[in-house]
């Protein structure tokens, strides 16, 4: 697995964490919490280990954080779309997008914005000449006056699929990729937004943070996404 140590750490060295959040993350990362999977396997006191929730799979800490089906369908996408609508109010805020709010946390997307040359898509479709499955990403940035275009996608995946997911964004928008290009007659990049859901960060992540106007701190996204996860432990723990 491709991770950077010194960035996944950030968040310790920081210091910046509620106590109880950062209590649930660490014993998480150390495979502490005492799970139905944990219940089973280690302290042998109990013989069933499949999630309340979706009767499908055994109660280890990557399914609760990234694995279950039916936490997917609410707590998964609250924490992705809290990573994004951070993403797209510093993007807003470095295009001088009227009348932004002071705190990310009370920032609401619009679906369109425009300001000077740039065009802000916010989890829409791009409608394209022949037919593309893979056409929403959760933010386009179209520049007419550079004719450039980034195609920016979030994901929170167990933190052992960080690299192979960020693989898999490419792949995924890539016929999207070449058909804006020759619509808008720009230059397509794909953006890929990758941290585990208890905060590995792939070396690449810094990187694509830079084509990004604005969005430069891995940490705040990486607290972002901690906070997210220690609340879903919370609940189903």
């Amino acid at each position: 697995m491709k991770v950077n140590d010194e960035l996944t750490h950030t968040w310790v060295k920081r210091g910046k964490m509620k106590i109880e959040s950062e209590a649930f993350i660490t014993a998480a990362q150390d495979q502490a919490l005492r799970t139905r999977h944990y219940k089973k396997v280690t302290l042998k006191n109990t013989q069933e280990d499949r999630c309340r929730l979706c009767g499908e799979q055994s109660v280890t800490i990557n399914h609760i954080v990234s694995g279950c089906p039916v936490l997917a369908k609410h707590e998964y996408v609250k924490r992705h779309n809290k990573v994004r609508s951070y993403l797209h109010w510093h993007i807003s805020k470095v295009m001088n997008v009227p009348e932004i709010t002071n705190k990310w946390y009370n920032h609401t997307p619009k679906p369109v914005t425009i300001a000077g040359h740039n065009t802000n898509l916010y989890d829409q479709q791009i409608h394209t000449d022949r037919t593309i499955m893979a056409n929403k990403p959760d933010i386009v940035i179209r520049n007419t006056a550079e004719k450039a275009c980034l195609l920016i996608d979030v994901s929170v995946p167990c933190d052992g699929n960080v690299t192979a997911k960020s693989a898999e964004k490419y792949l995924k928008y890539k016929d999207l990729t070449k058909e804006v290009s020759r619509m808008w007659n720009v230059r397509t990049d794909i953006v890929p937004e990758i941290i585990g859901a208890l905060g590995s960060i792939p070396k690449d992540l810094r990187k694509h943070l830079t084509k990004i106007p604005g969005c430069s701190k891995h940490y705040e996204i990486q607290d972002i996404v901690l906070y997210g996860t220690a609340h879903i432990l919370r609940k189903v723990l």
